[in-house]
């Protein structure tokens, strides 16, 4: 598959112009998804689907939050047959929300699905195709030969949706690509898009246009990227402009989940990519609708920003990630993970209490520091001095005029404002920090930071539209060669904290997808603790997979089909795991979200019957049919086993 190499005006119609792209309309009863309509917010029910009250009674919840389409799983034929009684009920009181019917392994319940609910998801990777992890050798004629089965399969679906009124989802995941099309292209965002193609030709061939796509991973990397292939390669093909249902799929619980979602989802928001969003939560699902909901209303008066300055050349590949190579100046830059700058200007006082909340504990007695995995890099605190000593590991950054009185002290570091800069003031000898905004990138100022070993270039935004005015920043750099390692900085104020971590996360989160950052400082006031704004942070670099300082836990949102509770399991496995700094975790509720979906987890903990786990170490089965009871032990045996077990601290 070959890339445009006028890349990015074939996945958004700009990179410095806020616009949604025009999608075309598809109607979903009384809902209408793309096109000028504003986004959908969407969820999925939990309960089994043929507990028929339990099904309502939730659906009910979910809408009553603020749910427009109500997704509930159809594994069979008997829950496909249930979703009448479902539809009734919700009906009789009241309640008309379109219901969505998700499918996996099964057409003839997509076929009864479709003559009752207004709209059915198929996944192509199991859909009349196959999972085995087998990688098969096709020529042309033997591959040709499978599409022209699936093809088969698939059409009398279409038909039915067609005679119905009924819409599709065709919902590619990149843990559930097809055998067929992992031998052929790989576990790749091509192999992901691909896949939602090969259904794609099949519909418009019977001229079916009533069509949502989705591109959905754990990963919000290849999640980012799918969705801007499957945009430029609908654009190359001719085909029809589909609406975008984005979602992260198995994005976690609490702060991991939501910072993870707004990774991906806020990226493509930015850009003007998305008519309908689901963010998968292992939480219930009207949880999910209010976090929904603030990514969403972000955009409801995003045009008529501020104008950002266009881009002629576009020095990044929106497909593929590809780290802006940066010299490297004392830790930042260069081969180093990005830092953390935490914000104490605002404080009255700062002591050495003050330093807990961002990973440093003093101990009196011991007259020591211990240092957590989420210990900041630097703190900048303007004009206030530390008449403390620090630990060994931060740096403190001061304004100007306050380092000139505290630059005899070990790792004080001056932060300087263009101005001062270009006028020659005094600087130190290994590392300063350079305010920028994009209006102050001139040549001579260009020129300044390219000849200027010590500059770490400190960048902001006022720009309503501020991820795409930083990126156009990123961009100026690289046309003028420029390497100088940039620190990302955004300001929020008088948030609550949940709705920082959605803003930040998608305004640093998309830049550093793109392969730029060399760090992130948020400056937070009055946003909530230190605590919780420093480990954002670090959140952000682990969603963007930039910097791993922590267990990540790859958990469904649970469904219908889930064998276990997964809230309480996911807590329980947490607990006993979560010392293990850098390992990954997939804990799915049933092999449909099995090991597919958790690709990219280096261990598994799937459903696999009732009462009974199989375990995984990446895509390989390590143990059949544990018990339940047994199986968070048995899942500390193989991490042991495979020498990534280290015994947690006791306190």
């Amino acid at each position: 598959m070959e890339i445009s190499t006028n890349k990015f005006q074939k996945y958004c119609n700009s990179l410095v112009s806020y616009k949604r792209r025009k999608t075309i309309p598809v109607k979903i009863g009384d809902i209408i998804i793309g096109g000028d309509n504003p986004i959908v917010l969407q969820s999925m029910t939990t309960v089994d689907t043929m507990d028929t009250e339990g099904s309502i009674e939730q659906s009910i919840r979910m809408i009553d939050a603020g749910c427009q389409l109500v997704r509930i799983t159809a594994p069979s034929i008997k829950e496909a047959e249930n979703l009448r009684n479902i539809k009734e009920g919700l009906r009789k009181r009241c309640y008309n929300t379109p219901l969505v019917a998700d499918i996996h392994f099964t057409p003839n319940a997509a076929e009864l699905a479709a003559k009752i609910v207004e709209k059915v998801r198929v996944n192509p990777g199991n859909y009349a195709d196959k999972k085995k992890f087998e990688n098969i050798e096709y020529t042309d004629d033997s591959y040709k030969a499978e599409l022209d089965r699936i093809k088969k399969r698939f059409k009398p679906l279409v038909q039915i949706c067609k005679e119905h009124g009924t819409a599709i989802r065709i919902g590619t995941n990149h843990g559930s690509l097809s055998d067929r099309i992992m031998s052929r292209y790989g576990d790749t965002p091509f192999g992901m898009v691909e896949s939602a193609l090969e259904f794609i030709r099949i519909c418009e061939e019977m001229d079916f246009y009533d069509i949502v796509v989705s591109m959905k991973s754990s990963n919000p990397q290849v999640m980012v990227q799918a969705y801007r292939l499957l945009v430029q390669k609908l654009d190359e093909e001719g085909l029809k402009p589909y609406p975008l249902h984005l979602g992260v799929t198995e994005a976690g619980e609490a702060e991991d989940g939501r910072i993870k979602s707004s990774v991906g989802i806020g990226t493509l928001l930015e850009d003007g990519l998305g008519d309908t969003i689901r963010v998968s939560l292992t939480e219930e699902p009207e949880e999910e609708i209010p976090v929904a909901k603030i990514l969403a209303d972000r955009y409801s008066n995003r045009e008529g920003h501020e104008e950002i300055p266009s881009i002629e050349n576009c020095h990044f590949n929106p497909y593929e990630y590809e780290k802006r190579q940066t010299r490297q100046t004392e830790n930042i830059g260069g081969k180093e993970v990005p830092v953390v700058i935490a914000d104490f200007s605002t404080k009255e006082k700062i002591t050495p209490a003050s330093f807990f909340g961002v990973g440093y504990n003093y101990s009196v007695p011991l007259d020591k520091w211990s240092i957590s995995d989420f210990a900041c890099d630097y703190i900048f605190t303007n004009h206030k001095k530390v008449d403390f000593e620090i630990p060994g590991t931060l740096g403190i950054i001061h304004s100007h005029e306050t380092w000139l009185k505290e630059k005899n002290k070990d790792r004080r570091f001056p932060f300087i404002k263009p101005d001062q800069y270009l006028g020659g003031v005094e600087t130190h000898p290994s590392l300063n920090f350079i305010y920028a905004c994009l209006s102050d990138l001139n040549q001579e100022f260009i020129q300044r930071l390219k000849s200027d070993k010590t500059a770490v270039l400190l960048i902001d935004t006022y720009n309503k539209h501020g991820m795409a005015e930083q990126r156009r920043l990123f961009l100026e750099l690289s046309e003028s060669n420029c390497d100088i390692p940039v620190v990302i900085g955004r300001a929020y104020k008088d948030l609550p904290i949940e709705s920082l971590q959605l803003y930040s996360a998608t305004d640093m989160g998309g830049l550093l997808i793109d392969g730029f950052g060399d760090g992130i400082f948020i400056a937070a006031e009055n946003c909530g603790g230190d605590k919780a704004i420093n480990e954002t942070a670090f959140n952000i670099l682990q969603a963007s997979r930039t910097r791993i300082s922590k267990t990540e836990y790859i958990s469904c949102p649970s469904c219908g089909r889930t064998l276990f509770d997964l809230q309480e399991t996911t807590a329980m496995i947490r607990s006993r795991t979560n010392h293990l700094k850098g390992v990954k975790i997939g804990i799915m509720g049933c092999i449909v979200n099995g090991p597919g979906e958790m690709a990219d987890a280096d261990y598994g903990y799937v459903g696999s019957g009732k009462g009974k786990i199989t375990l995984y170490k990446g895509q390989e089965v390590m143990k059949r049919g544990v018990p339940f009871e047994k199986a968070v032990d048995e899942l500390i045996d193989i991490i042991r086993e495979d020498g990534n077990w280290i015994e947690p601290e006791t306190v």
